[in-house]
């Protein structure tokens, strides 16, 4: 079939009328073959029904079933009985081995039932041999192979873009979480701030409530102590009356001296000593600011000489001429109160002092140098940093309560078993940190070998 078909030319497989590859191609009576669109258009805008190639006439205008599937000779051939086709399979097969230097099989003429080797540019499609022959044969075609390199070309810078998007995304990603911590350890931040403020202010609210009720009570106390004495005096003067109209001379001399003793103050007093430690803090030693010859004990709440010198740091807090010891907490605002036992001692000296004070160099103690202070020496001498003049006290203390109003400018120090006051700093003008400082004297060859000791407030 292939030597039959040698000599065919392309025009075989074009029609007639529009000079292009056959499109749904139908065959007429006399056996040519056309595009059905061509030759029915060719029939209904010609006067006469003539097939265009041999002007055969019919009689009336063949209908497009006239077409339908009938055994006539291939045109290319003329020796092969086919079916409604332009020209028989062997004859298009053999067309293109010859002008294509192409094989192929009789079910590679399905459309895509081959391998698909040609891509349209136009239509953006793969097409097989015969599709690239027959419906694409003017539009741009190249090899798939060629086509899938540029493709491949075009995917790599597609592929390097879409890494450096991915890259510059989980850089922002990054920020972004970046951000979200940072706001987070601030909100957590001033969160905690926030709470730490709301403990201080109802620390201070608790505080005020407690002075408020403190200090309710003690009116109270002193509204019913004065409210007593009224209710004795009017009686008293009751009696002073009844006596000053009474012709009893003996009964009334024998009253007066009774009716003129005034009532006794102890109780109030005592009353008001309550009230003060109610501000009761816990007061511990700070070692780091004891002077060498110092021993602290480990809960730091007793002091003594050890009449050893040990050899410690010369830190900046540490007392280096005078053997006191501050106390690890400090005050600036609010009341305070602690208590100090004195039992056993010939010496000490004990107060408060500003955070301001000389450490390492002599200085007088007094209010002027940073010291409110109460002292003994020599057993029964009785002191304070203000004008050390001698206290004349009518019992002996053996332990002290020290009471601090910082806005007030008040330092107080009681006989806590008399409930007496011993004395008063009045009008201070506090600025800076107060802390509760000891002394508690040599160790005089074991006369004052007893410690201070910090006491808990009962």
């Amino acid at each position: 079939m292939s030597a039959a078909c040698s000599g065919t030319s392309e025009h075989h497989f074009l029609c007639s009328i529009c000079l292009e590859v056959f499109t749904d191609p139908v065959t007429t009576p006399c056996g040519h073959n056309f595009c059905e669109s061509c030759i029915s258009t060719h029939w209904d805008t010609n006067v006469g029904h003539t097939c265009p190639m041999c002007n055969q006439r019919f009689s009336i205008k063949p209908q497009r079933e006239a077409a339908a599937p009938g055994e006539v000779p291939c045109d290319v051939c003329t020796g092969t009985k086919v079916k409604a086709l332009k020209s028989c399979l062997d004859c298009v097969l053999s067309y293109c081995e010859t002008h294509l230097d192409l094989h192929l099989t009789a079910s590679g003429l399905r459309r895509h039932h081959k391998p698909l080797e040609m891509f349209c540019k136009c239509d953006q499609t793969c097409v097989c041999l015969i599709c690239s022959v027959m419906e694409h044969k003017s539009h741009q075609l190249v090899p798939l192979r060629e086509e899938c390199e540029e493709k491949k070309v075009e995917l790599e810078k597609i592929e390097a873009d879409l890494q450096q998007m991915i890259q510059k995304r989980r850089e922002k990603l990054e920020k972004i979480r970046e951000s979200a911590r940072i706001r987070k350890i601030v909100a957590d931040r001033e969160k905690a701030e926030g709470v730490e403020v709301l403990t201080v202010l109802k620390k201070m609210m608790e505080t005020m409530e407690e002075q408020q009720e403190a200090e309710e009570r003690e009116a109270e106390d002193l509204i019913k102590e004065l409210e007593k004495e009224i209710s004795e005096l009017m009686k008293r003067s009751s009696e002073v009356e009844q006596l000053s109209c009474s012709e009893d001379h003996l009964h009334l001399l024998q009253h007066f001296c009774s009716l003129k003793a005034p009532p006794k103050k102890k109780k109030k007093k005592k009353m008001k000593l309550e009230m003060m430690k109610q501000f009761a803090v816990d007061v511990t030693l700070d070692p780091l600011t004891a002077h060498p010859d110092l021993a602290v004990s480990d809960d730091g709440k007793q002091v003594y000489d050890a009449s050893v010198l040990k050899n410690l740091p010369d830190n900046p807090e540490r007392f280096s001429v005078y053997m006191f010891v501050l106390a690890k907490q400090s005050f600036s605002s609010g009341r305070f109160y602690f208590e100090v036992q004195v039992k056993g001692k010939t010496d000490w000296d004990f107060g408060v002092a500003s955070e301001t004070i000389d450490r390492k160099g002599p200085t007088v103690l007094s209010p002027q140098n940073g010291y409110w202070s109460l002292f003994l020496t020599n057993g029964n001498v009785y002191g304070t940093s203000n004008s050390h003049e001698q206290l004349d006290l009518k019992s002996v203390p053996e332990k002290v309560g020290v009471f601090v109003d910082y806005e007030e400018g008040v330092v107080s120090f009681y006989d806590v078993d008399a409930a007496a006051l011993i004395y008063s700093f009045t009008n201070c003008c506090f600025t800076n940190e107060l802390f509760p400082f000891f002394c508690p004297c040599f160790y005089g060859g074991g006369k004052n070998a007893p410690p201070l000791i910090i006491c808990q407030s009962k």
